[in-house]
């Protein structure tokens, strides 16, 4: 929904208080998966839509969310872009890459008569995969044998057509409208692979810079694969880095670059982007953003208050103590009633069984006796 990532911008930029007395400036967010890619930040309300199609667009990408106190706090009101990108995930653009070099390899293997990736001795070099690096690419009952050659730019170029962009200055990704981003004066925050690829393997991970990340890539790509796995064994890498991740790096970070650069049009030396896995020590999640916007016709400006009741607090929390200790202690009673009730069945039957015990004793020395004397005249 349009509303998830603002849930993340709010509650990451302002607390309950400071959405009562004041706005905070808030920050985008930039998170890709495996399988999807999303974007969100704040708009001014100053900007201004160019033509008829793209106010069409705004409508379905732009929502407006009031989170002051009340309808009339219009200071609270944000208007965002927001949208998702299907298969713009790392994993899921990786097999979108395969399909595409095996279509443009077997297709150019038909028209001049090679057989490029047709067998491990002639492999596709592909430019995405760290040197030396062998793979296998199966679709149906084709194969496409592999060998990396590691050249993180030419990867780069490899990629542009996948971001599917238009040739219109509005558009971003798959040809969808972007609203323009100040970027003089914005804040971003990407997650899940923005920060595994700048940190897992490259360490570079925290203020992103274009530059340093983009020489880390291509020296990353260049190396031999023999040596990468060799690093790993060493524990040069992250505790989170795995062999997947030194595999798809090269590509992975590429795709990222890509994405941010030439897909959402953020300047190469943007200086505002910070690669995040946490936030204040804390996972990033939805759950504190909706919690927010539940409640944001709440009397927000009587939390203040709440600092003078410290004495109810802590005579609540004291009582809420002493009720677990009792309710625990009710549970003990009850379950040593319960033992002590079926001992004092077991002790009964005890009873029973020996008091029928002299009976049977007696029954049998009348009846036997009896079996042996012949009745007759």
């Amino acid at each position: 929904t349009p509303s998830v990532p603002l849930f993340i911008s709010e509650s990451d930029a302002e607390a309950p208080q400071e959405l009562a007395t004041g706005r905070r400036r808030t920050v985008g967010i930039l998170d890709m998966g495996g399988a999807s890619l999303q974007i969100a930040y704040e708009v001014p309300t100053s900007t201004s839509v160019l033509s008829p199609q793209q106010e069409e667009a705004a409508k379905i990408l732009l929502a407006e969310f009031n989170l002051g106190c009340d309808v009339q706090h219009t200071e609270h009101v944000y208007r965002v872009y927001v949208t998702t990108f299907l298969g713009f995930g790392g994993n899921f653009a990786r097999q979108r890459y395969e399909d595409l070099v095996m279509n443009e390899t077997l297709n150019k293997n038909r028209l001049l008569g090679q057989k490029t990736g047709l067998s491990p001795d002639n492999p596709f070099l592909d430019p995405c995969l760290p040197v030396g690096l062998t793979d296998v690419v199966e679709r149906s009952s084709q194969v496409l044998h592999v060998r990396g050659r590691g050249d993180w730019v030419a990867c780069g170029a490899m990629l542009s057509p996948l971001l599917a962009r238009s040739n219109t200055s509005q558009a971003s990704l798959n040809g969808i409208y972007q609203s323009p981003i100040d970027f003089n004066n914005s804040e971003f925050y990407g997650f899940s692979e923005f920060f595994y690829c700048t940190e897992d393997v490259l360490r570079i991970g925290g203020r992103y810079h274009g530059p340093t990340f983009a020489k880390a890539a291509q020296d990353y790509c260049g190396m031999a694969w023999s040596v990468l796995t060799q690093r790993f064994k060493n524990g040069l890498f992250s505790s989170h880095a795995d062999e997947h991740r030194l595999k798809y790096q090269c590509f992975k970070s590429a795709w990222m670059y890509q994405v941010l650069h030439e897909g959402f049009h953020f300047p190469y030396d943007y200086p505002n982007l910070q690669t995040a896995q946490l936030v204040y020590d804390r996972e990033v999640q939805w759950t504190l953003g909706a919690i927010l916007y539940k409640t944001r016709f709440l009397p927000l400006r009587d939390l203040r208050q709440e600092g003078a009741r410290q004495a109810h607090g802590s005579w609540f929390r004291l009582s809420f103590v002493y009720n677990h200790y009792l309710f625990f202690a009710c549970i003990l009673v009850v379950l040593l009633a319960i033992i002590l009730y079926l001992l004092r069945l077991r002790r009964i039957h005890h009873r029973q069984s020996r008091a029928s015990t002299p009976l049977d004793l007696l029954w049998i020395e009348e009846v036997v006796p009896m079996i042996g004397v012949q009745v007759g005249p």
